[in-house]
């Protein structure tokens, strides 16, 4: 199924055609908890559960054994000052089902960004630390502090 216009045929040589579906899937992190075997996507609305299994099945050749979807209604928000109602777009959810001794696990796409950052922040903060430490030793003797200044 697809929405796209061809070109008109033209004679001559050989002509070069694509026929590209108007379809995507986008892999999407579950709110809430499920079983190690599904895996939740957001997908076109003219999907169906039959497309989601053949797009799975014979592009990414995954095995499939159930497919769900669902369509989650957009939120609808008030204008404060205007009064007038806007509704973000509706999504449709699939939930696909693979075999039981398949397990999903969503990708950690940045692991080793998060422990540099970690370590990093560590640094920082005993650096300022030390820092600190040296000003108030610098500064402790100096005539005409007050004496909470010191450590």
């Amino acid at each position: 199924m697809s929405t796209r216009w061809y070109p008109i045929y033209q004679r001559g040589n050989p002509q070069l055609r694509v026929f590209l579906p108007n379809f995507w899937l986008k892999l999407i992190r579950p709110e809430h908890e499920q079983p190690p075997n599904v895996v939740q996507f957001a997908c076109s609305m003219e999907m169906t559960k039959y497309d989601v299994r053949n797009y799975l099945e014979k592009i990414y050749k995954v095995p499939v054994v159930d497919v769900r979807t669902r369509i989650a209604m957009g939120k609808t928000k008030r204008d404060q000052v205007m009064g007038y109602i806007t509704k973000d777009e509706d999504t449709k959810l699939a939930y696909v089902t693979l075999p039981k001794e398949m397990k999903f696990e969503f990708p950690n796409l940045f692991p080793s960004e998060a422990k540099e950052k970690l370590e990093d922040d560590k640094k920082s903060l005993d650096e300022a630390k030390k820092n600190h430490k040296k000003f108030l030793e610098k500064n402790k003797d100096r005539p005409g502090t007050p004496g909470w200044f010191t450590i």
